[in-house]
């Protein structure tokens, strides 16, 4: 792989970190400890005489300061709206800063468990949140940061693998030629689709991103927000057969149209979602292999077998695409 020699948090020491968090005010004890973020860097902070913090350093060269700005003022937007939705404190009248060459906000700690998303009451909980997430989400549209379609997240992260030589030599023309069908098969979902409503997302809603407490789900990372389909914040919720996730979309929808109108014609956008999120995922952990957390973390990636497992995965897409949509439920 052709990839930058830079270590993105070369430099981001303990030491470092605290120093960081008081810069802006803060008088830390010394407490450190690691969150699971592999994007970005999260720590929480113990601070004197006073609850922890958690402080999140940004990725280098990954958002542009505007690109954050939205997300903050997205997300100050949804706690206005009395959302529970974990914003970057205000600091100063501002929200993210720099400190060593890295830029950083910080957060106040939300505790929680993962969800189970299995549940019929959990889904229309969340399906009712999601609703009016996405009502301040359609408020008005993001300027800056990312869009969601076929081009950023499948063609893009297609072409940047073959251009890098990522994929291994023997099987590199295997998997160009599946995911070239599986990205037609995306086209023609879209193609069904027609036009929908594209609106500001959460972008990354799975269980990891969610903590729930006996107040019910709080939302603590909107990092991969962008604009796109609501249908992008619903899909995740969902696991199993096509007959157990149209039974759990049904738990979903009664939630979400408790507030919000949902277009069904968003339905045909399911698998070919999924099916641009493997294709960016696999060019997501190629682009991040500079950074020793990554090789730590997938040491799989390297190997054949990955990219086996991967022509597989998109053969079953392609299949999967040709379907009819969730059904069982509405009236596509």
């Amino acid at each position: 792989m052709t990839l930058p020699d830079t270590i993105p948090f070369a430099g981001l020491n303990p030491e470092r970190i605290l120093d960081a968090v008081e810069s802006v005010g803060y008088r830390c004890d010394g407490a450190l400890m690691a969150l699971n973020s592999y994007e970005n860097r999260v720590w929480q902070i113990g601070i004197e005489d006073s609850a922890p913090v958690v402080a999140k350093f940004y990725r280098p060269g990954r958002w542009s300061d505007a690109q954050i700005a939205e997300e903050h003022a997205f997300t100050a937007a949804m706690v206005a709206a009395e959302l529970p939705v974990v914003a970057p404190l205000v600091i100063g009248g501002r929200t993210l800063f720099v400190h060593g060459g890295f830029r950083f906000s910080v957060f106040a700690r939300q505790g929680g468990r993962a969800p189970e998303f299995g549940e019929p009451q959990i889904l229309e909980w969340m399906g009712r949140l999601m609703a009016r997430i996405h009502l301040v989400g359609a408020r008005q549209p993001f300027v800056v940061r990312e869009t969601l379609d076929m081009q950023s997240f499948g063609i893009d992260s297609r072409d940047w693998l073959l251009a890098n030589r990522v994929i291994p030599e023997e099987l590199e023309s295997i998997w160009q030629g599946v995911a070239d069908q599986a990205l037609e098969g995306v086209r023609h979902c879209f193609a069904r689709a027609g036009q929908v409503e594209q609106l500001r997302l959460h972008g990354d809603c799975h269980a990891g991103n969610v903590l729930w407490t006996q107040d019910g789900p709080h939302f603590v990372d909107f990092d991969d927000a962008r604009m796109g389909p609501a249908i992008q914040d619903l899909w995740m919720l969902l696991s199993g057969d096509a007959e157990e996730m149209g039974r759990q979309f049904g738990h979903v929808l009664a939630g979400y149209e408790t507030f919000r109108e949902f277009d069904d014609r968003e339905l045909h956008l399911i698998e070919a979602l999924r099916t641009l999120r493997l294709i960016h995922h696999s060019a997501w952990l190629a682009r991040r292999w500079n950074d020793p957390a990554f090789p730590a973390a997938f040491p799989w990636f390297a190997t054949n077998r990955y990219w086996e497992e991967r022509i597989l995965e998109l053969r079953e897409q392609i299949a999967v695409m040709q379907e009819p949509a969730l059904t069982g439920f509405s009236g596509i």
